[in-house]
């Protein structure tokens, strides 16, 4: 009464493996008729194709974890933006955006001046400012 299903599942066993074996055989013979120059051929071992039913039901079972801490992680990013709407009136974040923003950029231009004056002061020379007919403060003064 145990085994009366195992010619059942020996069956199935075997399509299994016939065709996960078959799919990366074909994959491989398509992949050595590509030119040696082309983009797209890839360097694969022949027991690759060993392996392929072993290695076809971790894909998955990762493929379907992953996917569902990539759902879990983005609805639970939608619920806190949703809270962050309803609780959070003040735009703190772009405040701290400017401040990290503008921090770093004097830094970066501080240095790269520093730099052009040290190695390319004899080529370049100090470009006068002129200012812009229109200016962008009025869009963020909201939001600074």
């Amino acid at each position: 009464m145990l085994f009366r299903n195992t010619q059942c599942l020996c069956w199935g066993i075997f399509w299994y493996i016939f065709l996960t074996m078959a799919c990366a055989g074909y994959a491989y013979l398509v992949n050595a008729r590509y030119p040696a120059d082309d983009p797209q051929k890839r360097d694969y071992h022949p027991a690759a194709i060993l392996l392929a039913p072993f290695t076809l039901p971790i894909f998955v079972i990762l493929s379907m974890l992953i996917f569902m801490a990539k759902a879990l992680f983005y609805g639970l990013l939608l619920t806190l933006f949703i809270v962050a709407l309803i609780f959070f009136r003040e735009p703190f974040v772009f405040k701290w955006l400017h401040k990290v923003a503008v921090y770093i950029g004097n830094k970066l231009l501080t240095a790269n001046t520093m730099i052009i004056k040290v190695f390319l002061q004899p080529w370049v020379n100090q470009p006068e400012i002129k200012r812009a007919p229109y200016q962008l403060d009025p869009l963020f003064s909201r939001f600074v």
